[in-house]
């Protein structure tokens, strides 16, 4: 949906869209307003990820500016494919200089300078680039939201292709995120904690935030993405080794399921059994029980406690 046509109210009149036409279609969701004077027609039965809503906001921004703005931090983010796990806002965020004008419309300006080499082209909008994005966020946004970003931004160089663990090259970006970071005055204590805690291994936003879950348990730092031998000499990986307590865990997000193009042409019969067969062999090679968990478990520390408990999995 990120690359749906932007359209201005004078696009709509065009079209024959007057004031109470428009009313009618905003009323029945027929288009959107992005913001005052840009709108959308959203395709039916395809609502937006929050990262295609953010990233249609800036293209909606960049439409009505006199210059085309730089975005930065959650913006960024969105723009360079990484997830935004953090409360669902309809504002844009843009980086300024000291001397440019005050506030706008449904934007958070942040004050600061941002060097030319740190200025990258995605989806046909400026926005800070990757590292600079990271240290930004690491910086000014909530443990868990940066943790997310800085897990995905470091994975496509600590895990260049299934099975490979590049640490040497993860620690040099995490080092560079890192310098960045420290430049500013503002929320160092804050970015020294997440990149210290990022980890590229992840490979999703709930398997991020199960590291934070786990370790606010008292679990020791999980191995992540573990292979264990499979029947056929072809290994099987598992989201998370608890190896100070003997055991497994894995995330279980529902798109494996329901997502077709994950199943691989595979009924949803055929997935579950695969997986029970996966499983099966994993637990009995190992000797080591295993623990599923969804989103809901992941809401507060104590509700992923009293799900490991039911497995007999407790901290030391």
């Amino acid at each position: 949906m990120s690359g749906l046509a932007l359209l201005s109210r004078d696009d709509l009149a065009a079209d024959g869209v007057g004031s109470s036409a428009l009313t009618r279609l905003l009323g029945a969701g027929a288009v959107v307003r992005l913001r005052p004077g840009v709108y959308v027609r959203p395709e039916p039965g395809s609502a937006p990820t929050p990262e295609e809503a953010i990233v249609l906001r800036a293209r909606a921004l960049e439409m009505v500016s006199r210059e085309p703005p730089v975005f930065s931090h959650l913006t960024a983010a969105a723009l360079h494919g990484l997830p935004v796990y953090a409360p669902s806002s309809p504002k844009v965020h843009v980086i300024l200089g000291p001397d440019r004008p005050g506030a706008a419309t449904g934007v958070v300006r942040h004050r600061g300078e941002v060097p030319a080499e740190q200025i990258v082209q995605r989806h046909g909008l400026r926005c800070t680039g990757l590292e600079r994005t990271l240290a930004d966020i690491a910086r000014t946004m909530p443990f868990e939201t940066a943790v997310c970003a800085l897990d995905a931004g470091l994975r496509p160089v600590a895990v260049p292709e299934p099975g490979a663990f590049l640490p040497h090259a993860a620690d040099e970006r995490r080092e560079h995120i890192r310098d960045i970071a420290l430049r500013s005055a503002h929320g160092r204590t804050r970015a020294l904690r997440s990149v210290a805690f990022a980890d590229g291994r992840a490979q999703l936003p709930g398997e991020s935030i199960s590291r934070i879950r786990l370790a606010e348990l008292g679990f020791a730092p999980p191995d992540l993405q573990v292979a264990v031998p499979g029947p056929s000499g072809r290994p099987y990986y598992v989201d998370f080794g608890l190896d100070d307590v003997r055991a497994w865990g894995e995330f279980d997000g529902e798109s494996k399921y329901r997502d077709e193009a994950l199943r691989s042409g595979l009924s949803l019969d055929e997935v579950l059994l695969r997986e029970k067969q996966r499983e099966d062999w994993i637990r009995g090679r190992t000797q080591r029980p295993m623990a599923r968990w969804q989103w809901a478990h992941l809401r507060t520390r104590d509700a992923l406690g009293r799900r490991l408990s039911t497995f007999g999995i407790r901290p030391r």
